[in-house]
């Protein structure tokens, strides 16, 4: 199933400046939001508390509740709705709750619990989550060193694979994709966990597989067709490959949206950051990666084997 032939003629590379000027652009705003905005939104994985899902029956407007849970002593708490409308599930996070019990003898989540019991008395407690501040503090700094460790791995795999051109390409168009994921995060303030985290390196991942596909037609062509024009050369690899990125990335994105749309709540962070992480992992492999390796030999032409 093709659903491009072999003779389209896209000029990809007399893009790049366009191309490269817009990415580069979108990261730009996203670390001017970065610091606009007060950084992530970070989750309890990585700022230490409490979180409660409560399932409240007719509990009526939510600042009832709110109002319930201050009246009962309980304070530091943040309360959201969760799940599709009328679910009448509820989040309670307490940001950097102690470990162990309070000077009451009762957990963050027991005195949570104990609050909402005595006005709601059909209220079921449907999960709780707790980490200490120490260890969100310390899955923080796992999880950036995940993503730096992973890109410098990539990095040394296609160097060895390829050349130091085309690593730095793929190394580029890696970090592209995942400061476009962080920035979009950024932007809709959602929640970063570490399942976030897990997106990330997903996306990572991704990109660069569908990065070595069309790297690999580019060395095919240039060792076959030595006397031909580079540019030339990088098109029409990028366009012989074009129907399979299209096809994958189009299969991938399907299964991604229906799980943003209809796996719930609980994984729908994730979904988000994969949904936009495989759009831009294909955009960066045609538009990015391709590219810079094309500027990097112009630059430093290769020597001829």
């Amino acid at each position: 199933m093709r659903f491009f032939s072999n003779e389209t003629h896209f000029d990809f590379l007399g893009w790049r400046f366009i191309s490269l000027s817009a990415s580069w652009a979108i990261i730009l705003a996203g670390v001017v939001a970065y610091f606009v905005m007060g950084g992530f939104n970070y989750g309890i994985d990585f700022t230490g508390g409490t979180l409660v899902q409560v399932k409240l029956p007719n509990a009526g407007d939510i600042k009832a509740i709110r109002q319930t849970l201050s009246n009962g002593g309980i304070q530091g708490f943040a309360l959201q709705s969760f799940g599709n409308p009328g679910a009448d599930e509820y989040l309670v996070s307490l940001a950097k709750a102690d470990e162990g019990t309070s000077v009451t003898g009762k957990t963050p989540a027991a005195q949570v619990e104990e609050v909402l019991k005595a006005h709601y008395p059909d209220m079921d407690v449907r999960r709780v989550e707790s980490v200490g501040p120490k260890v969100g503090t310390e899955l923080k700094d796992s999880a950036y060193e995940s993503i730096v460790f992973s890109l410098i791995a990539l990095l040394i795999y296609i160097w060895i694979r390829f050349e130091w051109r085309y690593s730095i390409g793929a190394i580029v168009a890696t970090a592209h994709d995942v400061l476009i994921v962080l920035a979009a995060f950024v932007f809709t303030q959602r929640e970063v966990s570490l399942t976030v985290v897990a997106a990330v390196l997903t996306v990572a991942g991704y990109s660069v597989n569908d990065t070595i596909v069309i790297f690999d037609r580019i060395r095919e062509y240039t060792r076959k067709f030595r006397k031909r024009d580079v540019k030339d050369t990088f098109n029409d690899s990028i366009n012989h490959t074009l129907s399979r990125t299209v096809l994958t990335s189009g299969t991938t994105l399907l299964v991604v949206l229906a799980i943003f749309l209809f796996g719930g709540q609980i994984i729908n962070d994730f979904a988000f950051g994969m949904l936009i992480g495989v759009m831009i992992g294909t955009y960066s492999s045609i538009f990015v990666a391709a590219p810079v390796v094309y500027m990097l030999q112009q630059r430093f032409p290769p020597k001829l084997r």
